[in-house]
């Protein structure tokens, strides 16, 4: 068995008996065949289609164990690099349309479903390792409401506690892996104060960088302000002299709305935009509500911000919080590139609900959805960590990642000749992979994505199946 094959994940899994360990296993590799079916069209057959509504029906399987046997695969491979960034973020599940029995409401009465708040661990060059840890959650009627309601809400019994959860996930991780530096990410919902305080006070701390969404106050009275107003951090680093430029080419995005509020986010046209960069190290003042329990705290400020943009909404302006240092002008632009190391956990949830279509299963309760959550989850790692594997480590023989039944009848298929004695390197062998999910290798086409690469691993297992059972070693 190839270490970086899907059933790989599932080899150490400990579900209390190992018919269901066996079960799992068996069941990964036939949902990652076929990754958008239905877990009907899955399954070969009656009796295995029955195997995995029981397992997923099965009170004794508990979810985080489904997940844990893949966490673990990760950690390993996490103590194999230098750093390693823990992305986490959070999407809807809408299962409006089928709901399950003890799903409750999304944004608002009636609209059903679960949030998926997953700890992805990427590479910064954006290798994704694996999935280190998810929450579900969902809220019931009197939690419905405005997120600036939801605010005032005290973290501990808050939506706001996954975010410190989170980082401190990702110092348990530091602690397993001295040797590699952990660097927790989170975008503008991961500004919590708390989080600061416990990178001082955690006894492994992992560093952090997080995108600001609130307004800050430095220690300093402000004198123009008031006698009770204090200098914002905003406002200091703005003061600041630019410390680096860049050109950066930002590719076109859609017009979406997004958020409960439907609020509308302008489309942007591709353009290169031109980003001045400013960087300062401040001591940040407790928010009004944690004065009297949480202590100031010290902390790298990093505006990107764009010159000359085009004035319609979608100009560059991020504002980065870091334990990181900045004492220097690469310390600084490892900030914003490690920052830049969390957008692929977008691709990943778009991977999850779009390739894997797991909006569209239809079990009837909330902890059997879960269940087979889990499993989709290590699928939509494979095809992330296959798809990026195809694009910066060519060189690789591609019997690194798929097996010799696996690659082998995928060639015979699409290229209809003998394969080569020698596995092919993975930047052959992904676009004759891809062929099989509609890309068309033309002059001048990019390298494969993520939807192409998935399609044809589905038709791969059917191939390899058969391989294994008529091809010329039988």
């Amino acid at each position: 068995m190839q270490p970086t094959s899907i059933a790989y994940e599932f080899q150490d899994i400990q579900l209390g008996d190992k018919r269901l360990n066996d079960r799992a296993e068996a069941l990964l590799a036939s949902l990652a065949a076929n990754p958008s079916a239905s877990i009907n069209e899955a399954c070969s057959g009656w009796d295995e289609t029955k195997a995995a509504y029981r397992l997923f029906d099965n009170p004794n399987v508990d979810p985080e164990a489904i997940l844990g046997a893949h966490a673990e695969k990760t950690l390993q491979r996490i103590k194999a690099q230098d750093t390693v960034c823990i992305a986490q973020d959070t999407t809807e599940l809408d299962y409006t349309a089928h709901p399950p029995e003890g799903v409750r409401n999304l944004d608002r009465l009636g609209r059903r479903g679960l949030y998926d708040h997953s700890h992805i661990a990427f590479t910064p060059e954006k290798l994704c390792l694996g999935v280190v840890g998810v929450k579900f959650y969902d809220r019931d009627k009197e939690t419905l409401g405005t997120s600036k309601k939801r605010e005032g809400q005290p973290l501990h019994t808050g939506e706001g506690q996954r975010w410190l959860d989170g980082y401190r996930k990702a110092c348990e991780i530091a602690g397993k892996c001295p040797e590699t530096q952990i660097v927790s990410l989170a975008d503008r919902e991961g500004d919590i104060y708390d989080i600061f305080v416990e990178a001082d006070q955690h006894e492994t701390p992992a560093q952090f960088v997080i995108r600001s969404q609130r307004k800050r106050s430095l220690p300093e009275k402000d004198p123009d302000g008031g006698p009770a107003a204090y200098k914002k951090m905003r406002a200091e680093i703005a003061s600041a002299q630019p410390v680096a430029y860049r050109e950066v080419q930002l590719p076109q995005t859609p017009e979406r709305t997004k958020g409960s509020g439907n609020k509308q986010h302008p489309g942007r046209e591709a353009r290169t935009a031109k980003l001045e960069i400013r960087a300062k190290r401040m001591t940040l003042r407790a928010p009004h509500n944690k004065q009297s329990s949480m202590p100031p705290v010290e902390i790298s400020v990093v505006w990107v911000s764009e010159i000359d943009g085009p004035g319609d909404g979608t100009e560059v302006d991020w504002l980065l919080l870091s334990s990181l240092p900045v004492d220097t002008i690469a310390q600084t632009l490892r900030i914003v590139d490690l920052y830049v190391a969390r957008w692929p956990i977008e691709v990943f949830f778009r991977v999850f609900k779009t390739g894997c279509r797991v909006e569209e299963i239809q079990l009837e309760a909330r902890d059997r959805l879960i269940r087979a959550l889990m499993f989709y989850k290590v699928i939509a790692w494979r095809i992330m960590f296959v798809t990026f594997l195809g694009r910066e480590c060519p060189e690789l023989p591609c019997d690194v990642v798929f097996s010799e039944a696996e690659w082998k009848s995928v060639w015979k298929v699409v290229e209809k000749t003998a394969p080569p004695k020698q596995a092919p390197e993975l930047s052959q062998f992904i676009p004759v992979l891809a062929t099989l999910g509609g890309y068309n290798h033309r002059e001048g086409d990019g390298p494969p994505g993520a939807e192409v690469i998935w399609r044809g691993t589905r038709r791969m297992l059917d191939f390899a199946l058969c391989w294994q059972a008529f091809g010329p070693d039988q």
